[in-house]
């Protein structure tokens, strides 16, 4: 990218553009090389079976280091778009900005990363603006499946900007305000020049559905059973566990929340006036004692989790919660990509239980989608006619379908950025213009690793192949002088071939491998275990079609 003296308005998407999650996003205004920096989001992912060990990935922001940042902006408190903070924080040091209910979550988190004390952080009104040098930011109250969900309108000295964050529309949200549309509107009457929108349900006709409608299913189905009930749902869908709560009391039921986070979204609604009319929840020693028709549960772990509180009471080790024959799970939530198998094996193990299980496909209304259809995606652009249309927050073939609404929408340009690509907004057409470092960083062990980090890629590999632990003592003169000792972990035998036996031929082959090596050669414990592993090596291949990793262990003596 040649670089001038001139203003420039870029966008920059460091997280959630070719993927759903793990948002991070930048916007930058001024020479190509001064530029003055908002972040907009610094959310996780999570990690999966190819990534053993690993829980919470975050994005890579080695680019955005050292730059100017005026300040952090969080759209709403999804792990998504604040699980990072307390990890990615002290490399892009700047104020952060948030609605109170946000801004609650956020202090226990950075309070939980020891960050309590030097980070700034601004409280925002709904509606409120925030300026930040070059930068005009007003909230947009927006609907979405968590309290004070915020679209932003960046207003800049080349153009406003319209970031969505994640939304729909819904005139009967439970909790909290509707869709400010009178401003939106207004967006559009003054001029946009970019909307970047969320494109997860980009291939969804119609819309998502209201919050409304849930309450109503809710009820009608909870008012039927009889027997313990217990309710899975996402803990920062506020209005859910309200519709829940009122549908559980509706139906002379009394609640007892079941894991950490159903206690800690609670507490932050409870602290800007939700959740208020509400009886008190039950206590673990009431709820074991309470009679069972007059009592719910509500869980956490509907994504299959394996230490929240569905996946305890499945195995029937939960503290204080037991369901069996007669009692009811309802899953009220939608199946993140990735987790069918967890949750199939979650619903399996509670069927064995004798619970039985209610999902959106048996009962359609117990669940809506807090992301916005077609219907919903057309109705934005209608209000906010921008002249560049930017779709991020979705894999690659819903920000391209995306692309093709939007032009179908009359929007004069589209551009589809992957997770680095700089995307020139202003001025001129709008175009990628250059692309940064960019990626994931792995929380193993408690640290930032990068990607392809040595740890995690010889996990995979023992997880695929195994390891062979192979061990003896050679004397000064490189004479063994000792059994050799091999074992194995993850590699199977049976009846016709033993572990046992297998792995007494490898200790063969392993003095086999010494035995050839002559000279300097035995004096070197380097060369000596390479010639060991090399032998098991490609002895494990005709054994078990697979190659170990194989650790030699020499003692000298």
């Amino acid at each position: 990218m040649t670089k001038t003296k001139e203003n420039e308005l870029v966008f920059l998407p460091l997280g959630g553009s070719n993927e759903i999650g793990m948002n991070l996003n930048a916007y930058g205004f001024g020479p190509a090389d001064d530029r003055q920096w908002i972040v907009v989001d610094v959310g996780v992912t999570f990690g999966d079976q190819t990534t053993p060990g690993v829980d919470v990935i975050v994005p890579d922001p080695t680019y955005l280091e050292g730059e100017n940042i005026l300040g952090i902006v969080l759209t709403h408190a999804h792990e998504d778009h604040i699980g990072a903070l307390g990890w990615l924080w002290p490399r892009i040091k700047a104020p952060l900005y948030a609605t109170p209910f946000t801004a609650f979550l956020i202090r226990e988190k950075l309070r939980d990363a020891g960050l309590l004390d030097r980070v700034t952080l601004h409280e925002v009104p709904l509606g409120g603006t925030i300026d930040l040098g070059p930068f005009h930011v007003e909230m947009v109250t927006i609907t979405h499946s968590i309290a004070e969900p915020n679209g932003l309108a960046i207003k800049t000295p080349l153009g406003t900007v319209l970031h969505t964050g994640d939304w729909k529309l819904d005139n009967d949200p439970v909790v909290g305000e509707r869709t400010d549309v009178d401003t939106i509107r207004r967006l559009g009457d003054e001029g946009v020049l970019a909307m970047v929108c969320d494109s997860t349900n980009v291939f969804q006709d119609g819309v998502a559905g209201s919050e409304g409608e849930v309450r109503q299913a809710l009820a009608e189905l909870i008012s039927e059973l009889k027997g313990r009930v217990a309710v899975g749902c996402f803990a920062s869908n506020v209005a859910r566990m309200d519709s829940v709560i009122h549908a559980a009391e509706q139906a002379g039921r009394r609640v007892a929340l079941a894991g950490r986070s159903m206690h800690r979204i609670t507490a932050a609604a409870k602290s800007v006036g939700m959740l208020s009319d509400l009886k008190p929840f039950l206590t673990e020693e009431e709820a074991r004692v309470w009679p069972a028709d007059e009592l719910l549960y509500l869980c956490t772990g509907s994504q299959g989790e394996a230490r929240a509180a569905l996946s305890r009471v499945a195995d029937g080790n939960h503290p204080f919660i037991k369901l069996g024959r007669g009692d009811h799970c309802i899953f009220s939530s939608r199946v993140i990509p990735g987790n069918e198998l967890a949750i199939g094996r979650l619903q399996d193990r509670l069927s064995e239980r004798g619970v039985r299980i209610y999902t959106d496909r048996d009962h359609p209304g117990i669940h809506v989608s807090g992301h916005p259809c077609r219907d919903e995606l057309k109705q934005m652009y209608q209000w906010v006619r921008p002249q560049v249309a930017v779709p991020t927050h979705g894999m690659r073939r819903h920000i391209a379908e995306h692309a093709l609404l939007a032009k179908d929408m009359q929007v004069p340009q589209t551009v589809t950025p992957r997770n680095g690509d700089m995307v020139l907004l202003a001025p001129g057409p709008a175009r990628i213009v250059d692309e940064v470092p960019s990626g994931r960083l792995f929380v193993d062990g408690g640290m930032l690793v990068e990607e392809t980090g040595e740890a995690l890629r010889e996990r995979r590999h023992a997880a695929t192949n195994g390891v062979l632990i192979v061990s003896f003592a050679l004397d000064k003169r490189g004479r063994i002088v000792s059994d050799i000792d091999v074992r194995g972990l993850g590699l199977p035998g049976d009846e016709d071939q033993p572990l046992g036996d297998i792995l007494d031929d490898l200790a063969e082959r392993a003095e086999q491998a010494v035995r050839k090596l002559k000279g300097e050669a035995l004096e070197d414990e380097m060369v000596v275990e390479q010639a060991v592993a090399r032998a098991l090596k490609k002895a494990s291949q005709g054994i078990w079609d697979r190659r170990p990793i194989v650790e030699t262990i020499v003692l000298r003596l």
